[in-house]
Parts: structure tokens; C-alpha cells; sequence
């Protein structure tokens, strides 16, 4: 069988990663301020979103995630044609309706296979199956970096489909926004409290940073700082002590909101680059995806990685 992955667009993965691998990215519609951007992690647009410096507060700005419609076309266009079974993987179906559109599709995918390979010449069953990381940002990566390691094996649907799920449910995504009051802005208005305004307020006038922790598919405060640089050494510094830990996943997944040259400089960066350097641990660094950025701000950093060992910071 030929084996494929695809991913929505707020799993940040390195692009190149992703054209190593031929990850297919269903893609987001940003709007802000009237103008349009796809969002298919491709850094070109990425670029282009950062450098009009459209995420801050001064814009209005929304996030349409890839329709059922849309996700059909393309797996029938293009996805059926090309493998005989491919496993997407979503950010949590608690924070987006990507996941739930992608099941809708999948119903009209199954059922429309046959005339479209059969036209094609093609012969034999297709399958796909929808993962759902329980976890948002570079806190998806680790269940993707998996899933792209089992395919390049070719382990059947069924073990790669269990073990993806055990890892999503091993899964930690961290975030340290540098603007509390942004990042409560845009949750409000998707209905998420995981930002109080006493915290927002706090933030803002004692340079207080709120750190939140995303872990099966919940978010919620995980500890507070003085300052973006003695959060960040914490937070690196605590994904260093997991990697020497021992990961379930040999990746831990680093994305930042702006130019990825700002994490070398990073308080604490030194100490996990080391730690996974010693432990054979791929550290992989991307830009966040235009998404990620809308709703939580510039210069946000967020680390994922997956582990079996409890996890207290």
C-alpha cells in the first residue's frame, strides 16, 4: 500500500520537514483587515503576513478553517489518485472544527473512491484515517513526526493508527505568549477562558508572563514569570530535563511566532539543543503558522513533545 500524511495547517512542522516527508497540509483562509491569506505553511506567505506586522492588536482578523467541501475536493482531486491510505492528523478537535470537518468529508470520500480511481485505471481499496492530536501548535508535532517515521516503515493502518493515538494522549504542548491581554482578546471571542483579565491585566502592567499547558486537548495555566526571557529559560529548560528523561517520541517541536533567529537567543535554548544533541532527539524549529499567530500573538514561543513520564514543572 502506498501511505501518506496530511496535516492542518496549525501543526507546526519546518517546512522542509514537511517536503521531506510529502506531508500534504490542508490549509486555513486568514482574513485580516480585508485581505486574504492561505495559510499552507508555506514560509513565503508566512513571510509576507509578518513583515506587514498583521499580528498585533491594531487589526481585525478571523481564521476559517479548511471546509468539509474543501477537504473533499482535494482528497478526491488529487489524495485517492496518488495512495491507497493516508492519515490525517488535526490539532484538537477542542480548539478547532478542522477535525470535525475532515470526518464529515470522509464519509463522501469513501463513498466516491471507486469512480475516481476506477476512471483513473486504478484498482484496489482506499482508506484513510483521521487522528486527532489532542494538542495545538508545535504541541501536535510529535504525534506527525511519528506518524511520518511508521509510514517510511510501512507498518499496517491498524498498529500506525493505535500507536498515533497513544501518543497523542502522551502528547504536551506549552505556550508562552508575550502579550497576555492579546492572546484573552482573541480567546474571548472563540469562548475560551483559559485567560483570566485579572491575568491579562497583570501581565500587562508587571511584565508578568502566564505559561498554559495544553494536554489532551485541555488548556490551562501552568505557571507565571517575570519577563518573556526568565519564562522561556524555564519552559527550554524543562524540555531539556523531559529529552533527558526519555521521550515516547524521539522529537521535541519548537515553534515561534517571528523570525525562527530569535531562538538561539533564547535563555535555556543552549541546554535543550544539548540535551537532545546527547539523546539522538531531533529538535525541530518552525515559524508558527499564520493561524497560530492570529490567535495568539507575535513572538509567542510554544514546545512540544511527548512522554510517558509524569509531568510536573
Amino acid at each position: 500500500m502506498r501511505f501518506a500524511v496530511a496535516i492542518d495547517a496549525a501543526c507546526d512542522l519546518p517546512h522542509e520537514f514537511l517536503l521531506q516527508h510529502h506531508v500534504t497540509v490542508l490549509p486555513i483562509t486568514v482574513r485580516v483587515d480585508g485581505e486574504v491569506f492561505t495559510d499552507d505553511r508555506g514560509p513565503a506567505e508566512i513571510r509576507r503576513f509578518l513583515e506587514r506586522k498583521l499580528g498585533n492588536r491594531n487589526h481585525e482578523a478571523e481564521t476559517v478553517p479548511c471546509t468539509a467541501e474543501e477537504v473533499e475536493r482535494l482528497f478526491l482531486g488529487k489524495l485517492v489518485l496518488e495512495h491507497d491510505c493516508v492519515f490525517c492528523l488535526t490539532i484538537a478537535a477542542t480548539r478547532s472544527a478542522i477535525n470535525e470537518n475532515v470526518h464529515r468529508a470522509s464519509f463522501r470520500i469513501l463513498m466516491g473512491y471507486r469512480e475516481v480511481r476506477n476512471a483513473a485505471g486504478m484498482t484496489g481499496p482506499y482508506t484513510m484515517r483521521i487522528i486527532d492530536t489532542r494538542n495545538i501548535f508545535a504541541g501536535a508535532g510529535p504525534a506527525v513526526f511519528e506518524a511520518t517515521r511508521l509510514v517510511a516503515e510501512s507498518h499496517s493502518p491498524a498498529a500506525i493508527r493505535t500507536r498515533l493515538a497513544h501518543v497523542a494522549d502522551h502528547s504536551y504542548g506549552y505556550m508562552l505568549p508575550r502579550d497576555l491581554y492579546y492572546l484573552r482578546a482573541r480567546a474571548k471571542k472563540k469562548n475560551d477562558r483559559s485567560v483570566s483579565l485579572l491575568s491579562a491585566m497583570l501581565g500587562s502592567a508587571m511584565d508578568i508572563k502566564l505559561q498554559l499547558r495544553c494536554h489532551r486537548g485541555e488548556t490551562a495555566p501552568a505557571g507565571k514569570f517575570r519577563g518573556f526571557e526568565a519564562g522561556a529559560k524555564a519552559l527550554l529548560g524543562h524540555a531539556a530535563r523531559q529529552v533527558r528523561s526519555g521521550l515516547l517520541v524521539p522529537a521535541v517541536c519548537l515553534s515561534y511566532a517571528g523570525d525562527l533567529s530569535a531562538l538561539a537567543r533564547l535563555p535555556g535554548y543552549a541546554e535543550l539543543r544539548e540535551a537532545c544533541t546527547a539523546a539522538g532527539v531531533a529538535l525541530l524549529e518552525a515559524q508558527m503558522s499564520i493561524t497560530g499567530i492570529i490567535n495568539v500573538g507575535e513572538g509567542t514561543l510554544t514546545v512540544g513533545f511527548a512522554t510517558e513520564h509524569a509531568v510536573d514543572f
